[in-house]
């Protein structure tokens, strides 16, 4: 039979009298008392009997003295029997408090002696045990049983006493009992658990048995015995092997000096052994990894009495570590003395490599959500924050722990709140697996500044929608860069439309121009005179406006050329005048005489202050359907200024220092972009300035631009003419030109006016007419309007100066455009020169002045 891998400890004796002491111990006091009462009787009836006695015949005088003998050997008799019974109901009692411990074999003699020597009435005894009792021949007739015996088989004693027990066993078989008779025989006792299987029922029990054999006159006559019924223990120890056996985690006893007594196969199979016994062989404390471990676990254990998931490293067979739990508890005897450890093992190695692993991966994914240019955020399914990562505080100015548990929405713009709790609600809904949406949002500083987030749902473990996990990128500069394009592809089309209309507008304005020159000289009333004048004048002021337009429609130069301030305050005041006089907005114009010049894109500074005029202009008709605005221009130092102020509400001081910022507007929503004072911003950085805000001594806004001042520059572009600059004595009589223009008014006015300060002028529409007139003729110079149809004036020009060199070398370009300065320059170097419409006849008569100064005339 397999030896148990554990045995209880037997408990400790209670040192205080149980209940049966109690009673036996009253019990024998009341036969003490009982006893000496009847001796005090039986002496107190012989004395007070004693004189009558003595006259009674003297052979009954002895009579008082038989009775007290008599009465003293019925008490030595009644006490040696009350201690028989007192002896025989210990014993019964001991055997039922120890059941589940056999009784040994002086026990048993014990009792078969008190049952020899008991009267019949003490069977009681004897049947009130839980143990069988029973006494069998040799033959294995049955003699005598206890009611234990009977009521195990369920029958009565008439049918048990007397008969074979075979009759009632069907396991062993006779066989088998005669096969371990002699041996019996031989020693005449035996102990141990038998198999027992009963014959009627075909139920198997295990009884932990002790038998001796009946000796009379020196031979054996019978066999007695004592069984206890262990079949509920053998089950359970049956039940505790096959679960020690099975279980996944590894369980150990070992005692305290490190030996082991015993370990499951779980136990084994962890530390890769083949057997069993390989791991008793070894020590408990080779196992261990580290010996001083070994030592400090032991140290605890003896010191707690328990010890619950500690966590420990042994060794395996091949000498790699096993990380466990240890889950264990010191069994100590009766004397507090610590005799056995027992606990259990589990293997955590595995589990601890997932959780680093799992750490480690978690720590990637922090690390990679730190580094996304996004917030990653969490919602659950009511639209609260369960999750929002770090970047939040870069992006919006809020600490993660700030908006956990707030609800989406609370920062939203209004006018964007729809279209985010629609995508939420998709989502959340099961609608939609993935979602964009733009909105705008409120920072921690009080700015807006716009987000795209995308966005997909959550599920849990059973497929269930949870929430939303959501990116949020800030895209504020991006929108900012978009509007920008976009504004700034809408003024390339709109500049490229001003020049095409601008272009188609020198012209008209050119002979509108020269010709009230011409009327204004032929004038002969006043009135007259006078009404030509205006119409020069009003012609002049269109001009300047077709001026302003082209400069401010030219593509950005490739490079900055030396303007003044108030040149390009002036083009930008001509370019909102209408504007500005229909909101009844007056202009006080104030710039310093004798400004040095900046080095700046003019197109670029009119963008600014043409962005600074329509915001002040805004900004008054907020409050009032008039006002004023103030400029001023100063030099101070290597610095030049200029300051626009109105007269309108002003800047709050609490959104002063964001004005600048993207998107920042004070306009309600779909009032403005946010961008121009941010694009204003970035041009005069770019320009090497700087640009202030502050509150006006009007009431309203402040703006100062100021810039670097250059020490030289000049106030023309090189190669433009667009007045005489000294007066020429040279006459125009004796030369001759060729006009080249396909406007018929601008062929006939010129020829017209040179012709009359004798001058002898040709005209031809285009360049090719150009081309057959210079193969029959030679001129002075050659006057050309740079956009002529099919060959322009560029090529012709390019044409006649690589066939005959410097013969044509005196060239003057007449456009309507405005040329780039590189442009201009290369026609300078070649020896041409620019004149740009519209222009009076007085600057062309003088231009030609200059080229004849160092030309000879030549005959038509």
């Amino acid at each position: 039979m397999q030896a148990r891998p554990m045995s209880l400890q037997e408990p400790d004796r209670d040192q205080t009298p149980s209940q049966w002491e109690k009673l036996e111990r009253k019990e024998n006091r009341l036969w003490l008392h009982s006893l000496l009462l009847l001796l005090i009787l039986a002496g107190a009836l012989a004395i007070s009997a004693w004189g009558k006695l003595r006259e009674v015949p003297q052979h009954f005088g002895a009579v008082p003295i038989g009775i007290v003998v008599l009465v003293a050997l019925f008490g030595v008799y009644a006490w040696k029997e009350k201690r028989e019974i007192s002896e025989l109901r210990g014993f019964v009692r001991g055997l039922q408090q120890g059941s589940s411990v056999p009784p040994t074999e002086k026990q048993i003699e014990q009792l078969l002696d008190l049952v020899s020597r008991s009267q019949h009435g003490y069977r009681d005894l004897i049947d009130s045990l839980d143990h069988v009792v029973f006494t069998i021949s040799l033959d294995g007739g049955i003699q005598l049983v206890n009611r234990r015996f009977v009521e195990i088989l369920s029958l009565p004693f008439p049918a048990v006493v007397h008969h074979p027990l075979e009759e009632f066993i069907s396991e062993p078989t006779r066989e088998e009992a005669e096969h371990g008779l002699a041996r019996f025989l031989e020693r005449r006792c035996w102990t141990g658990v038998m198999r027992v299987r009963l014959a009627r029922t075909g139920e198997v029990r295990y009884f932990s048995c002790i038998l001796n054999a009946v000796v009379r006159e020196g031979q054996v006559t019978g066999i007695s015995g004592l069984a206890a019924d262990v079949t509920a223990q053998r089950e359970s120890e049956a039940r505790f092997t096959e679960l020690f056996d099975t279980l996944q985690e590894g369980v150990y006893f070992s005692t305290p000096e490190g030996r082991l007594l015993e370990v499951n196969p779980a136990l084994v199979r962890m530390l890769g052994y083949e057997t069993k016994e390989e791991v008793l062989a070894i020590g408990a404390q080779d196992l261990y990894l580290d010996a001083a471990e070994r030592k400090r676990h032991v140290a605890e254990l003896g010191k707690l009495g328990v010890l619950r998931e500690r966590e420990i490293t042994l060794k395996r067979k091949d000498g790699s570590p096993v990380r466990c739990l240890d889950s264990s508890t010191g069994v100590r005897d009766s004397s507090g003395r610590l005799v056995r450890f027992q606990g259990t093992l589990v293997d955590i190695t595995q589990h601890l490599e997932i959780k680093k692993r799992l750490r480690e991966e978690q720590e990637f994914v922090r690390r990679l959500i730190d580094s996304l240019p996004d917030a990653i955020v969490v919602l659950d399914t009511d639209g609260q924050y369960t999750y929002v990562s770090p970047r939040i505080r870069d992006l919006s100015g809020f600490e993660p722990e700030e908006l956990i548990g707030k609800k989406l929405g609370e920062r939203i713009y209004p006018d964007d709140l729809p279209a985010v709790e629609d995508v939420f609600h998709r989502l959340t809904a099961g609608e939609s697996v993935s979602g964009q949406v733009e909105y705008r949002t409120l920072q921690k500083n009080g700015s807006w500044c716009t987000f795209r987030a995308n966005a997909s749902p959550l599920f849990d473990d059973k497929g269930k929608i949870t929430g939303v996990v959501a990116s949020a990128r800030d895209v504020t500069e991006s929108r900012r860069l978009e509007q920008q394009l976009y504004q700034t592809e809408k003024l390339v089309a709109m500049g490229q439309m001003i020049a095409g209309v601008a272009h188609e507008l020198n012209n008209p304005l050119t002979a509108i121009i020269g010709i009230s020159d011409l009327l204004c000289g032929a004038a002969k009333d006043e009135r007259t005179r006078h009404q030509t004048d205006l119409i020069h004048q009003q012609a002049r002021r269109a001009a300047q406006i077709v001026q302003s337009l082209l400069a401010f429609s030219r593509p950005a130069s490739a490079q900055r050329a030396p303007v003044k301030f108030d040149q390009v305050i002036r083009r930008s005041l001509q370019l909102h005048e209408h504007s500005l006089q229909q909101d009844q907005i007056t202009v006080q114009f104030d710039p310093s005489p004798d400004l040095p010049y900046v080095d700046a894109d003019a197109n670029q500074l009119m963008q600014v202050f043409l962005n600074l005029l329509t915001n002040a202009e805004q900004a008054i008709l907020e409050i009032r359907d008039h006002g004023q605005i103030r400029i001023h221009v100063e030099h101070s130092g290597s610095k030049v200024s200029a300051t626009v102020e109105d007269d309108g509400p002003g800047i709050k001081p609490g959104i002063l220092a964001g004005i600048f910022d993207p998107f920042f507007t004070t306009k309600r929503p779909g009032g403005g972009t946010g961008l121009g004072l941010t694009i204003c911003l970035s041009i005069v950085k770019e320009h090497g300035g700087t640009i202030e805000v502050q509150t006006s001594p009007l009431g309203g806004a402040l703006f100062r631009v100021v810039l670097p001042a250059v020490e030289e520059a000049t106030a023309l572009q090189p190669g433009v003419q667009t007045k005489s600059n000294a007066a020429s004595s040279h006459t125009l009589s004796g030369h001759s030109i060729l006009l080249v223009d396909d406007e018929s008014s601008i062929r006939e006015l010129v020829q017209e006016s040179l012709s009359a300060r004798g001058l002898a002028v040709d005209c031809v529409a285009s360049s090719e007419d150009a081309l057959e007139r210079l193969a029959s003729h030679s001129y002075d110079v050659i006057v050309c309007d740079f956009n002529l149809p099919g060959l322009n004036g560029e090529q012709l020009f390019s044409r006649l100066h690589s066939v005959r060199g410097s013969d044509y070398q005196h060239f003057i370009f007449i456009t309507g455009e405005l040329l780039d300065p590189k442009t201009i320059e290369s026609f300078t170097q070649r020896g041409a020169r620019i004149l740009q419409k519209p222009f009076q006849l007085s600057e062309l008569a003088a231009l030609l002045r200059e080229v004849f100064d160092s030309v000879p005339s030549r005959a038509s």
